[in-house]
Formats: structure tokens, C-alpha cells, sequence
């Protein structure tokens, strides 16, 4: 099993930062793995807004492409999400999945909560 837990989320005012944290852990954390957040607004899915390799090959979506920045820490099996220039659509539940190649197992955290006011 793989346990991860998120933190980090707050409100902030448009334009504002904030600082995203995945920590993972658990005896089936095996390295390759992929690390990707998620976001999800009310009444709507579940989307992918970054993700991370265990090489640290990285992949955004559109819509945050040059104001977030997807990073890990492999020996502490932390992946951080620094989110610049927020805007009131970047508003909603971060998720953060785990994915071991190796197993195939996916394992998600509880989420935390980002709320960007204009």
C-alpha cells in the first residue's frame, strides 16, 4: 500500500502564490512512478493539472503552463506544486495520484482545498 497526503491549500487573493505539498509513502512505493495533481471544482470533474516522473520529466495543462512549476524530492517522496499568478478558475480540490509502474497500483490522497478570490 502507498499512502499519500496533501497540504498546503489556503485561500489567496488573485495573483497570489501558493505552495502545494505530496507526500507519499508505504512499502509498495516503488520507483519508476508518476506523480500527478488534479484538480476538481464543484460540479465538475476531475482534472489533470501536472505531473511528475520519478526522472523528474514533467507535463502541465494548458491552462497553467508558465505560472505553476511541478518539482519532487525523491529522497523525502515529496512532489510540490508552486502556483504562481493564481486566478479565481484555479479554484478547487487538489488531488494528488500516485502511480507505480511497476504494480500499476494508482493511490490517491484526500485532497486540500485552494480557493482564489478576485
Amino acid at each position: 500500500q502507498v499512502q499519500v497526503v496533501e497540504s498546503g491549500g489556503g485561500l489567496v487573493q488573485a495573483g497570489g502564490s501558493l505552495r502545494l505539498s505530496c507526500s507519499a509513502s508505504g512499502r509498495s512505493l516503488f520507483i519508476p512512478n508518476v506523480i500527478t495533481w488534479y484538480r476538481q471544482a464543484p460540479g465538475t470533474q476531475r482534472d489533470l493539472v501536472a505531473s511528475i516522473t520519478s526522472d523528474s520529466i514533467t507535463n502541465y495543462a494548458d491552462s497553467v503552463k508558465g505560472r505553476f512549476t511541478i518539482s519532487r524530492d525523491n529522497a523525502k517522496n515529496t512532489v510540490f506544486l508552486q502556483m504562481n499568478s493564481l486566478k479565481p478558475e484555479d479554484t478547487g480540490n487538489y488531488y494528488c495520484k500516485v502511480l507505480v509502474l511497476l504494480t500499476s497500483g494508482n493511490y490517491w490522497g484526500q485532497g486540500t482545498q485552494v480557493t482564489v478570490s478576485s
